[in-house]
């Protein structure tokens, strides 16, 4: 079943290409700012003004009145305006149609991608060697936000954590716990957390045993934490890739050896690197060290070697502020592997700050002073936590306002949003159970309802734009913008008890239904009562 405004687009083209032969590659089609403008616009009388050899103002004249041939009794009246501008008027039974098209599709807004992918989402990512703090909690959030928006467009997702069990990092957590399990100083470059005298607790014998059993029994245990916080703030990933294992399993000697077949690979003082400055690197990369050791990007190139072998088309890779130097190697090393780096997206997420009056929480996991995941959630609950985390581009820096995110009023738009969807919720229930939505009318629409189908329809290109984006923010601003849109209709139009209740109650429905949607991509519940 094709979009109302797919069908509008389809029809402009025909006017088009019946007045100049041809249509414009591209119908753009366009909600005016002002709504006495119309219900729509399209500048395709400017488009196509050198091929009808005529100024684009006759263009538009003619076009319209094609238009209303194509159209017929859909369309009330067009006007021209400034420069060649089309104005489109359509009939109110043209919105019934469109609340139905609507109300037919239970998913409404889904399955937008024209060519689907294989995708691997992997986000967060923390080193097992302390709790998740609240920079994590905005990458799990976008995460896990962005994955749920490319499966609604269509895309074959999957979401993997990758666990960085393997190397110093892992020792020195291992040390530290020994340290304090022996009631020693933890070692400079050690964790001093006060988890970190916990695990001295719950490992057996920390104090005694090898310092590679130590390290890891305490990442097992910090994993089992991780994936408890991470679960109980709505975020389960389907794999969970382990360093250790591609070291262990013989993945990174076979990454070495694919390059090292394609020619990408020298040895030079004792160390092996790759010729990344051949894919547009500033120099290239140590792939094994003089002395044996492997190389973090070792594990990188190991890692995405892995990935394609498992059959993605499409790797995402969430990474943390700190994480800009990684663009261009990663971006080398999969050109390298023989593989588009157009299909390698790595997106950086900026700092989240903490805010309370005029203060802000410092994060450091080795000094133990950060709030973790686990704190925020308990403090402001998981829904306002991710709407809050979602609410800007991933690539700004978010403030979040914690007394803000506990306000139960229209100030708190996860508030806000929620209350809506409570709102119809409560007006379904005070209509009963036999009360019918339908989309048939029984009187001329109020501009409040025709406002509401507009909104409505613009979600699917809404949901589209923010997945090829990776823009999940937008999620959350439609759903605000569409919550303001029909607290403006509930005010304006009453619904139980009038002639128009029928309609009415079917445009409150799809309201709650695309409501609901968009909340559920962000992670954020929406309740029936509040």
């Amino acid at each position: 079943m094709s979009h109302p405004v797919d069908d509008l687009r389809a029809a402009v083209a025909r006017a088009a290409t019946a007045v100049a032969g041809e249509a414009p590659a591209t119908i753009v089609i366009e909600r005016p700012k002002q709504a006495e403008h119309g219900d729509y616009a399209t500048n395709v009388a400017m488009m196509l003004a050198k091929a009808a050899k005529a100024p684009p103002r006759d263009v538009a004249g003619r076009v319209a009145e094609q238009l209303a041939g194509e159209l017929g009794s859909a369309l009330v009246r067009t006007e021209v305006a400034g420069p060649g501008f089309l104005n489109l008027f359509l009939a109110d039974a043209w919105y019934a149609d469109a609340l139905a098209h609507v109300l037919a599709q239970p998913h409404f807004g889904s399955g937008t991608a024209t060519a689907p992918e294989r995708v691997n989402v992997e986000f967060v990512s923390a080193n097992p060697t302390g709790p998740l703090h609240v920079g994590h909690a905005r990458n799990a959030a976008y995460g896990d936000a962005l994955a749920s928006l490319l499966s609604f467009a269509g895309h074959d997702v999957v979401r993997e954590y990758y666990v960085n069990d393997y190397g110093s990092q892992v020792v020195n957590l291992g040390r530290s716990v020994q340290a304090r399990a022996r009631g020693e100083d933890v070692p400079e470059d050690g964790y001093v957390g006060e988890y970190v005298a916990t695990l001295a607790l719950e490992i057996p014998d920390a104090a005694t045993r090898p310092v590679e059993d130590v390290a890891r029994d305490a990442v097992d245990v910090m994993l089992g934490r991780i994936k408890a916080s991470l679960h109980a703030f709505g975020v389960d990933h389907d794999v969970w890739a382990s360093e250790r294992t591609l070291h262990e399993g013989g993945q990174v000697p076979h990454a070495f050896e694919v390059l090292g077949n394609l020619g990408y690979t020298y040895e030079s003082e004792g160390a092996l690197w790759l010729r990344t400055t051949d894919f547009g690197d500033d120099k290239d990369r140590v792939l094994q060290r003089s002395t044996g050791e492997h190389t973090y990007f070792a594990s990188d190139i190991a890692y995405a070697l892995d990935k394609q072998e498992r059959g993605f088309e499409r790797m995402i890779f969430v990474l943390g502020a700190d994480h800009h130097g990684y663009i261009g190697r990663m971006k080398a090393m999969f050109s390298a592997l023989g593989h588009d780096p157009d299909a390698l997206d790595i997106l950086i997420m900026q700092f989240v700050h903490l805010v309370r009056g005029e203060e802000r929480s410092s994060m450091s996991k080795r000094a133990g002073e950060f709030v973790t995941l686990d704190e925020l959630v308990e403090e402001i609950g998981v829904d306002a936590a991710r709407w809050y985390l979602l609410s800007r581009s991933h690539d700004t820096t978010i403030e979040l306002d914690l007394e803000l995110a506990k306000t139960e009023s229209a100030d708190n738009p996860v508030y806000y949003v929620q209350y809506a969807h409570a709102r119809i919720a409560s007006l379904l229930r005070k209509a009963g159970e036999d009360a019918e939505p339908a989309v048939e009318l029984a009187g001329e629409l109020h501009p409040s309802e025709r406002a509401l189908v507009l909104k409505l329809l613009a979600w699917p290109g809404e949901a589209a734009e923010a997945a090829d984006r990776r823009a999940v923010h937008r999620v959350g601003i439609y759903a605000l913008e569409l919550a303001q849109t029909f607290t403006a209709f509930y005010r304006d139009c009453p619904v139980v008890g009038s002639e128009e209740q029928a309609f009415r109650l079917a445009l409150s429905v799809a309201t709650q239904r695309t409501i609901a949607q968009a909340l559920d991509l962000l992670g954020v519940s929406a309740p029936d009562e509040m």
